[in-house]
């Protein structure tokens, strides 16, 4: 019943918000592709491979945790007048269901693609879960590539005319990330084998510490309605204790409160905010992909070496 309630609000928001847009967008820019990101990470990968020929619209808000997300009336206009979607995949975007419904309701399942899909995908490991896909596949630089390459395609085929412009950005923005990867890779070194120990509230450092050498130690899993609990607390701070875990790290997308009270509980200080969901709000450190996890592994690299 309330999936039903949910569905028919969704349906009016579409014929009132997209009468709106059709008004407040001028007709100038008419022409060029319309992309929807269901979140930041995704829309900067975009706009740096589609540059001023389309407009990339974000979803998910700065900071937000898109795992458990409410679309509000704009993403619901915004989605129904796409050229092209854009979305994660890999249980990201599953929480409550938001994002499935927003296809439903909007008709745009035949435009919607999943930049993940060329990924081998990590599973989580809590007990009854571990058929369910991990979803941070991004934060493996070598993966990213891959979404980007995914973006390309679909870009292409909706707007071929401008196909050497796209391969162009492309191949530009792979170097970079190309130079990225091997600029972790190289930092990890300066940590010691013993210290390289990665603890977060949130388990979304698995591909990150299979790509760059680290052991992934977490309170929870994957971001819930519960998460936090007596055991996962027992279990992370065993784990800090027994291993004499130096720094803890605190995901910009994620309450502080739990990772405070184990950093209480054990001594050991949080040593910097790291991104994983989203990006940093534009002008801050970490406002684009590269800068994040430059940010990130400098900042673990950092905190682990001390």
């Amino acid at each position: 019943m309330m999936k039903t309630i949910k569905m028919l609000s969704l349906t009016m928001f579409i014929v009132l918000f997209t009468a709106c847009s059709k008004v407040s967008e001028g007709e100038a820019d008419n022409d060029k592709l319309k992309i929807v990101a269901t979140y930041s990470i995704i829309a900067d990968m975009t706009e740096n491979i589609v540059g001023e020929k389309a407009e990339v619209y974000s979803m998910v808000p700065i900071g937000t945790d898109p795992h458990m997300y409410d679309p509000l009336p704009k993403d619901t206009s915004k989605v129904s007048s796409a050229d092209l979607v854009f979305y994660n995949g890999l249980n990201l975007e599953t929480g409550k269901g938001w994002f499935q419904d927003l296809l439903d309701v909007t008709n745009k399942k035949d435009v919607a693609f999943a930049v993940s899909d060329e990924t081998t995908p990590m599973y989580l490991t809590e007990k009854g879960k571990e058929t369910q896909e991990d979803p941070h596949a991004w934060l493996d630089v070598q993966n990213a590539i891959k979404y980007v390459d995914i973006i390309t395609k679909h870009v292409i085929e909706k707007d071929p005319e401008n196909k050497d412009f796209y391969l162009n950005n492309q191949s530009e923005y792979v170097k970079k990330l190309n130079e990225l990867d091997q600029y972790a890779k190289e930092s990890v070194q300066k940590v010691p084998q013993e210290k390289r120990i990665l603890v977060t509230s949130e388990g979304a450092f698995k591909y990150f510490s299979k790509a760059y050498g680290f052991e992934s130690a977490f309170i929870w899993e994957i971001n819930t309605d519960s998460q936090g609990t007596p055991e996962q607390m027992k279990n992370i701070i065993n784990i800090i204790d027994e291993n004499q875990v130096p720094a803890l790290f605190l995901e910009t997308s994620v309450n502080p409160k739990t990772m405070e009270t184990i950093s209480n509980e054990t001594g050991v200080p949080i040593h910097s905010k790291i991104f994983t969901d989203s990006l940093a709000k534009k002008g801050e450190e970490g406002d684009t992909y590269i800068k994040m996890i430059r940010w990130n592994i400098d900042k673990v690299v950092e905190g682990l070496s001390s």
